[in-house]
């Protein structure tokens, strides 16, 4: 039984050139060697009637998230550069929530953070999952640690059950350790940590060893 049907989205977190192009200006190790395996999933998805999803960072060019204004990373996905541009071998096949425009933390792709006073917003994912009838969430992309983590918690809090496919995803390990403390938490919220290899069915992938893929 496939993991997608009318009811199922595909997220595709952050696969943009700033994260998955060796030469981004946050590039994640192992970001541009998850693409193939995501296009499998978006081709697995649309070929089962699944919407797909994108997110993308999409910055200021001074934001209190960047190092250089006081925050903690590296300039990155700046709005309508070449490092917040979809990955070029990304197979896009639906529509993208843009998150940070205004200065935000937008970790998840449901939810952003204002980093000086720490107040939440929504972006419009949910809001879109909802009018399209969505009852379940599939995630992959970048990175790990950060907004794969941050969306698939969102999406379980909000109600959606969730998998997270632990071959298309790979993480910043700002500390070593971090992706695999980050599938360990998300396996811990209640999320189903699957392959790309499992799609057709695999019960045995729900106990997927957090350690397995960052």
């Amino acid at each position: 039984m496939s993991r997608y049907g009318p009811a199922t989205a595909l997220i595709v977190v952050d696969v943009q050139n700033d994260f998955a192009d060796p030469a981004g200006g946050l590039s994640v190790a192992g970001g541009d060697r998850i693409v193939p395996v995501v296009n499998g999933e978006i081709e697995r998805a649309i070929a089962a009637g699944a919407a797909v999803v994108y997110t993308q960072d999409w910055h200021p060019p001074s934001t209190p998230h960047f190092a250089k204004d006081g925050g903690l990373w590296p300039v990155h996905c700046v709005a309508d550069t070449w490092g917040a541009a979809l990955h070029p071998a990304l197979v896009v096949a639906g529509p993208s929530v843009r998150k940070g425009a205004t200065g935000e933390d937008g970790y998840s792709g449901f939810t952003m953070r204002d980093p000086v006073s720490g107040a939440t917003v929504p972006t419009d994912l949910e809001t879109l999952l909802r009018e399209r009838g969505v009852t379940d969430v599939v995630v992959t992309g970048l990175a790990t640690d950060y907004c794969v983590r941050a969306t698939a918690l969102d999406a379980v809090r909000l109600g959606f059950p969730t998998t997270v496919l632990t071959d298309a995803v790979a993480a910043v390990d700002l500390s070593p350790g971090d992706g695999d403390a980050a599938l360990a938490e998300i396996a811990g919220a209640g999320i189903r940590l699957a392959t790309s290899a499992s799609s057709a069915s695999s019960a045995s992938s729900a106990s997927a060893d957090p350690g397995s893929a960052r």
